[in-house]
Order: structure tokens, then C-alpha cells, then sequence
């Protein structure tokens, strides 16, 4: 028989099952309190380190303004961006590298001690006899009646830049000479960069190309920075009576000030109070302009502008704005001011419009009507 279990008994065995279930519970209640504790910090620390992330950004875009305010020549660097050379590895002593087999790497002289790198391009007629010919023969082929253009680039890269090269390639093919160079302080040229540096070895290339040219039209073309550039040469030009046989504007803008505002680098400040105190005066300082509207009311020769719609460098709405400024010059009212857009949807942007099938007769229309080439 059974052994019936006392009352005491079975209190005992109830005491110790509750003590058992407390027991065996408490590290459950311990470990899910750990994880709310660990929980917990992690997110406290991942708060943290986004405060200090936001603390330190917002430390450099207050520092930034006050750097450039503080040593103006920063933002000369960042206007003229010449150390930054792309192709990287490209030899400019060997333009046949980038497939301009028909041109000439030489060197030209503006001044004492400051050498400036030159390539010159025949028309593609000429490609099979330009093969391995020496300098000489390149210069007397600039007495031929093939129309030549003095380019000048933009900021960033160097005369073998591929867009730049692509240019070459088209204006070759359509029968023009194309003379580009690096300013001084960009690509293998010697010096460093100013506007007024730049505007004179334009003048001197330009002069060096006039004296070699006995007949047929030289033109001036410019692109982004370098039509700046450009119209600075012209007007000289046409101040001295001597104004060349037509300007290209290639995605120009109003002035440098205007750029630099309306530049996608400034999106982050644009709004900042003292933005043209910070940065625009800081451009001023380093005495650079490149004021095209200006320029414009006082050139005596056509005027071709190119822009194409979705370009975000210098916004169409600033060529659009110069072309205005050139049709109500009154030193172009007998000469032919043309602006030619090209749609967004052809995705042109800044530096691409030589895509263009539409190019070669652009030009052609314009310069066959433009006074000189008539001559």
C-alpha cells in the first residue's frame, strides 16, 4: 500500500517546484534585460557617431568659405583646374597616339624662357602626304587655301583631351587646318596660369598663324573657359583694326562671375549669405574676369555660338543670355551674330556637340557668308 503524503509534506514539494520554476526563469528574465541593455547601446553609440559625423561636415562647410576667403588663390586653381591632366599618360610629343596622324607637336616661344606646346592638324586631304613630314613642311601647307582655326581649349586637361581631339578629327575631315595649344602653366607648356598669361599666348599664337597664312580665312574658336579667353583676344584684335575672319563660341558664358554661381560646384554654398563675398570677390582678387559680355560690345567680326541645352558646366540659359548681348551690340550690326541650339534629348551636355552630323554644315553656312571668306 501507498504511503499517504502528509499536508506539511505537500507543502513542501509545492515550495520547492516554485522555487525550481523561479530558478530556472530567472536567466531567461536576465538575458532578454541584457539585450535591451546592448540594444540600447548600440544605438546610443550609432547616434553618436552620426553627431560627430554632422559636426565634423558641418565644420568643413563653414571652414570652406573662410580657406578660400583667406588664400584667394585656391580658387584660382579651382577656376583654371590645369594640374588636372587628363589623358594621364598621354605624350604630347606623340599625337598620332590619340590617332592624329596627320600632326605636328612643335613649340613656341611668347616670351623668354616660357616655351608653350603646339599641335598642328592638316585638313584630312592631307594625310597621306603629311607622313613623316618635318616642321617646314607643315608650316607651307598653311599657305593653301584651306580655311585654318586657332582653337582654344577650356579648363581642365590638355590639348589631347578626347573631346578635344574628337573636335580635331571632325574640323580636319570638313578641310580645315586646326592650330590648338596648351596655355602657359597646362599640358608640357612652362609657366603658370593667369587670364592675362593665357590671353597672350593666344595673341602670339594667333600672330605666329596669320604670318604663315597667305591666303584663306582664319577663325577663332573657344570652349567653356577658353572662349574667355577668346573674346579677350578678339576684342584686342579688333581694337588694333586686325579682327580675324569670324569667332566660335563653343558653350560660352556671360562672365566668370555668373559662371561660377551657376557652376555645379556651387550648388552647396549658392544660398549661403555672403556667397559672393566668400567666393566671386575671391575670383575678382586674382584678377580674373573673362567677361564675354563686355568683350562682345566691342568686336567687329561674325559671331557663332554653340550650346547645347542640357550642358550643367555653363548653363544654356548664360549663352542664350551672351547671344542676346551680341545681337543688340552695336559693333555687330553689320556683321552675322547666329546662335545654334542643340536639344537635350541629342545629350550634348558641355563638351560633346562635335557628335553633331549637323556640325560641318553649321560652319559651312556660317563662314561662306561670313564677309572675309567671300573675299
Amino acid at each position: 500500500m501507498r504511503k499517504r503524503r502528509t499536508s506539511g509534506e505537500q507543502e513542501e514539494r509545492d515550495d520547492a517546484l516554485e522555487n525550481a520554476a523561479e530558478e530556472t526563469s530567472r536567466p531567461a528574465a536576465d538575458s532578454a534585460l541584457g539585450m535591451k541593455i546592448f540594444t540600447g547601446s548600440r544605438r546610443g553609440s550609432a547616434m553618436a557617431k552620426a553627431r560627430r559625423a554632422g559636426l565634423w561636415l558641418l565644420l568643413v562647410y563653414l571652414c570652406v568659405p573662410l580657406l578660400v576667403k583667406l588664400c584667394p588663390s585656391i580658387q584660382a586653381k579651382l577656376v583654371f583646374l590645369n594640374f588636372v591632366r587628363i589623358p594621364f599618360f598621354l605624350d604630347l610629343k606623340r599625337p598620332s597616339d590619340v590617332g592624329l596622324n596627320h600632326t605636328l607637336n612643335f613649340y613656341l616661344q611668347p616670351q623668354q624662357a616660357l616655351n608653350i606646346g603646339v599641335w598642328h592638324t592638316v585638313p584630312a586631304g592631307m594625310w597621306q602626304d603629311a607622313q613623316g613630314k618635318s616642321q617646314e613642311w607643315f608650316e607651307s601647307t598653311l599657305s593653301s587655301a584651306h580655311p585654318a582655326i586657332l582653337y582654344l581649349h577650356g579648363n581642365t586637361g590638355t590639348r589631347g583631351g578626347d573631346h578635344r581631339v574628337e573636335l580635331y578629327k571632325v574640323l580636319s575631315s570638313s578641310g580645315y587646318h586646326v592650330v590648338a595649344f596648351d596655355y602657359r602653366g597646362w599640358g608640357d607648356s612652362d609657366g603658370s596660369p593667369s587670364e592675362g598669361g593665357m590671353t597672350a599666348d593666344a595673341l602670339f599664337v594667333y600672330r605666329w598663324l596669320k604670318e604663315k597664312r597667305a591666303q584663306g580665312g582664319v577663325y577663332v574658336w573657344g570652349h567653356s573657359l577658353g572662349t574667355g579667353v577668346a573674346t579677350n583676344l578678339v576684342r584686342q584684335l579688333c581694337d588694333r583694326g586686325s579682327p580675324p575672319d569670324a569667332l566660335i563660341l563653343e558653350s560660352p558664358f556671360t562672365n566668370i562671375r555668373e559662371e561660377a554661381k551657376s557652376h555645379p560646384f556651387a550648388t552647396v554654398y549658392r544660398y549661403l549669405p555672403g556667397f559672393d563675398w566668400f567666393f566671386l570677390d575671391a575670383i575678382t582678387a586674382n584678377d580674373i574676369r573673362f567677361a564675354n559680355d563686355d568683350n562682345i560690345n566691342h568686336i567687329r567680326c561674325p559671331v557663332l555660338i554653340l550650346h547645347a541645352e542640357d550642358d550643367h558646366v555653363v548653363p544654356f540659359h548664360l549663352g542664350k543670355k551672351l547671344y542676346e548681348t551680341a545681337a543688340r551690340s552695336r559693333s555687330l550690326s553689320s556683321h552675322k551674330v547666329n546662335f545654334v541650339a542643340f536639344p537635350s534629348l541629342l545629350a550634348y551636355r558641355h563638351k560633346f556637340i562635335y557628335r553633331s552630323p549637323r556640325l560641318p554644315s553649321i560652319l559651312r553656312d556660317f563662314l561662306d557668308t561670313s564677309p572675309r571668306s567671300k573675299e
